[in-house]
């Protein structure tokens, strides 16, 4: 049976699992209308990229 011939200590143990963490994704405030979005996308909320229009968005207005 594969069993540890010796105890692995708790340093080496955290030291293995400190590679497993959660990224954070690189957001960046948009051009043209400040919102926070992902950086190289076209922005979901007015729908410009790099200073050009690329999507239509309809603003719903009450």
């Amino acid at each position: 049976m594969a069993v540890p011939q010796r105890r692995i200590s708790k340093t080496r143990k955290r030291l293995r699992r400190s590679h497993f963490k959660l990224e954070v994704t690189g957001l960046v405030p948009c051009k043209h209308c400040g919102a926070m979005i992902r950086s190289h996308r076209v922005c979901p909320s007015c729908g410009y990229y790099d200073g050009k229009e690329v999507l239509h968005v309809s603003k719903n207005e009450k």
